[in-house]
């Protein structure tokens, strides 16, 4: 069954273009030109992944973002038309998985969407049990579920992945261009605030849930998730 992505920005054109290259390579899609539609055409559509630019009508890219973030963990890449350093923050705050900056290639666009949907292709026959068990933590990458406290958390696919990486390797120091290549891909264009935003956002949902692990800070150096004791 093809994907479906919803496209929201509020040039006619360039919903055009994007969704006649995505519909050529097999995708489903839906247009959005304001954010009060991309809200309702979320609930309507139901897509796999939304590309959200970020200065819309009604409610800008950041708002609508926040709020399907309220109740679903649907792969979201914000599109920018500036590269400021607030904009691609805020979209990442939010909970957006990626970005890209205008103007951008329709199949640098496509790329990003197959990255952050890899987890709905997983094969489904013979997949072996990948969760991780900690103190009072379960990171289970094969149905992108995070148990934090016996309470059920809801990631973006990036922050879940993030944490699944670190946590698959505890106390190995990685820096962060060795985390973008790991979980972002090697033909990641983008820079390390993308790394930082999301070890932040992940600390605000598991920090201090126990003495036992942690995610950590080595100075100059990069991030590891720490271990006090084996988990089981």
């Amino acid at each position: 069954m093809s994907l479906k992505v919803l496209i929201v920005d509020d040039d006619k054109n360039i919903c055009e273009l994007l969704r006649l290259y995505l519909e050529k390579d097999g995708y489903e899609t839906a247009v959005a030109l304001n954010g009060r539609t991309a809200l309702e055409q979320f609930e309507a559509f139901a897509p796999d992944c939304i590309l959200l630019d970020v200065m819309l009508p009604y409610y800008s890219g950041t708002q609508v973002c926040q709020t399907i973030r309220e109740t679903a963990d649907t792969p979201i890449i914000m599109i920018t038309a500036r590269s400021e350093t607030d904009d691609v923050v805020d979209g990442l705050n939010a909970g957006a998985d990626d970005y890209v900056t205008k103007p951008f290639e329709p199949k640098e666009v496509l790329a990003r969407i197959k990255a952050v949907t890899r987890r709905f292709q997983k094969d489904e026959a013979g997949q072996s049990d990948r969760a991780l068990r900690f103190d009072r933590l379960l990171v289970d990458i094969d149905r992108y579920e995070l148990t934090v406290d016996d309470h059920t958390v809801n990631l973006p696919a990036k922050e879940m992945e993030l944490l699944y990486y670190l946590a698959s390797n505890p106390n190995r120091v990685f820096t962060r261009d060795q985390l973008l290549d790991a979980v972002w891909g090697f033909d990641y264009i983008g820079d390390s605030r993308t790394v930082d935003v999301h070890i932040k956002r992940l600390r605000e949902k598991i920090e201090g849930v126990s003495d036992q692990w942690g995610l950590r800070t080595v100075w100059r150096v990069g991030y590891k998730f720490e271990v006090v004791t084996a988990h089981a």
